[in-house]
């Protein structure tokens, strides 16, 4: 599904591009258009494009949109990025062993790239924000035509055509950028849901996280343009919005007029045929009482909050530059539960943290108990170079992975008991695919984000129904429609 605006006939007759955007993207769509025409047209065949995406929510975002300017510009997508004529790596950089499992992929391209010539390959999203990873891909990997990072992604369609005009690779990497620009094509994966941007960066420099650096100071879009986004995709069937940022909570700050995220959520709330709004990630620092009333309120905002908590000791959350305590978090956690009693509370925990101790990791189970998570993603902490953290005196493997072990356990027998609570309940689902493992059954997803599996067909792919949860498998539900 892609949304888009069309070119302008006065922007296709001009002579040079257009100063201003998005009109000067709009510009070099249409010279790329006519160049992939040229092309094919020489080929005798369509030429072929792959968007491959590392890490997270907000880069599968990106690549819908750097997928929408390639389908503009006459590309047609293909998932073997061996065969594409076209191939971006959209790059995390949040763990090392992303940046290694990128080289392991452009390290197999040297071969396709023999066989095919004409062949172009770009890198783009947050590994391309560390000029030493720069200097390594153009030393060590030739073959490679085209780098830029995350805050000039709007420009892809220019910086597209000067790959294919030029003879030698093309970088363009920003430092920090406060532009955004609107209005540019979207290739959406789904018809039915679709994550949208409402901020970009993070000012919150955790002494472990590598984003800041790479994904710039927070901005904000403006409400009436995220607004405007949303009603366009609701008049194109979608009925679940992803509202995406690294601290959603801090939402508007920088505007001219400021509006807080509860107050962004009222207004979405308001657009016909969005039927459910989803966000992440929130801030403990910054969660508060006014968005809790506004998410135990609605009728819309989905029944999860993702609340990263990375560790249970407030000495190493001070460590961590996390701005709230042990105390303060299970106080939250507590105020959310008995305001919204049917939430599902996520997060994010990390073991190993430089100078963790015994008593330290203790306090992160007993977090655990206490809140009951319905779902953690855990990690063993792995040093991030260019962050604080990776200067400090480092936890041995053999004491972080017997507490990984131990906390991953507990974490599965909280969230198996919180799941089984929901035996027995009525709730809708919206129907994502069909089963992975029985094709006589549907996968849907709850309000809560949790997965249940009922029979079905592909009929209802991108309806919600209503379901009955009939048995608890741990981690998600088999059920029956109603």
């Amino acid at each position: 599904m892609i949304s888009s605006i069309n070119t302008p006939d006065s922007i296709r007759r001009s002579d040079s591009a257009p100063e201003s955007e998005p009109d000067r993207e709009y510009y070099f769509i249409d010279a790329c258009r006519r160049e992939v025409s040229r092309r094919s047209e020489e080929l005798g065949r369509p030429l072929t494009c792959c968007v491959v995406t590392f890490g997270c929510q907000m880069n599968a975002r990106d690549s819908e949109k750097l997928l929408g300017v390639l389908k503009e510009a006459g590309y047609e997508e293909i998932s073997r990025e061996e065969e594409a004529d076209f191939v971006i790596f959209n790059t995390c950089t949040v763990r090392e062993n992303a940046n290694e499992r990128v080289y392991g992929r452009l390290g197999q391209l040297v071969h396709a790239k023999k066989k095919r010539p004409g062949m172009i390959i770009g890198l783009c999203g947050c590994m391309m924000q560390e000029p030493s990873e720069v200097e390594t891909i153009l030393s060590r990997y030739r073959h490679v035509s085209l780098i830029f990072g995350t805050h000039n992604i709007f420009k892809f369609a220019e910086l597209l055509y000067r790959a294919m005009a030029e003879d030698r690779p093309v970088v363009d990497v920003w430092k920090d950028t406060n532009q955004i620009v609107e209005a540019l094509p979207t290739a959406r994966k789904y018809p039915y849901k679709s994550g949208v941007n409402i901020m970009f960066g993070c000012n919150n420099f955790c002494t472990y996280c590598i984003v800041p650096y790479v994904r710039g100071r927070e901005r904000s879009r403006e409400p009436k343009e995220i607004l405007r986004e949303i009603e366009q995709l609701a008049a194109d069937g979608v009925i679940e919005v992803m509202l995406l940022g690294q601290n959603v909570n801090s939402y508007g700050k920088g505007l001219d007029e400021p509006v807080s995220f509860a107050d962004l959520l009222r207004e979405v709330e308001k657009i016909d045929g969005i039927e459910r709004i989803r966000f992440m990630t929130s801030h403990p620092k910054d969660l508060s009482d006014d968005l809790i009333a506004v998410m135990r309120d609605s009728k819309k905002i989905c029944r999860h909050l993702h609340l990263p908590l990375q560790s249970g000791s407030t000495r190493l959350l001070h460590k961590m530059n996390r701005h709230y305590t042990k105390e303060q978090y299970l106080e939250l956690a507590a105020k959310i539960r008995r305001e919204i009693p049917d939430i599902a509370i996520t997060t994010d925990i990390i073991v190993g943290f430089p100078g963790e101790t015994d008593e330290d990791f203790e306090d992160t189970l007993d977090v655990v108990r206490q809140v009951r998570f319905d779902s953690a993603f855990t990690f063993i902490y792995s040093p991030r170079t260019g962050t604080p953290a990776a200067r400090m005196q480092q936890v041995p493997r053999e004491v972080t992975q017997p507490r990984f072990d131990r906390l991953l356990a507990l974490v599965q027998e909280t969230a198996a008991a919180r799941c089984a609570e929901g035996v027995g309940r009525e709730d809708t689902a919206l129907v994502e695919n069909i089963d992975d493992h029985d094709s006589a059954l549907v996968t849907g997803r709850l309000g809560n984000n949790e997965m249940v599996h009922f029979p079905g067909d592909a009929s209802l792919i991108g309806k919600i129904v209503p379901v009955k949860l009939t048995e608890s498998r741990g981690f998600y539900y088999m059920g029956e429609r109603l």
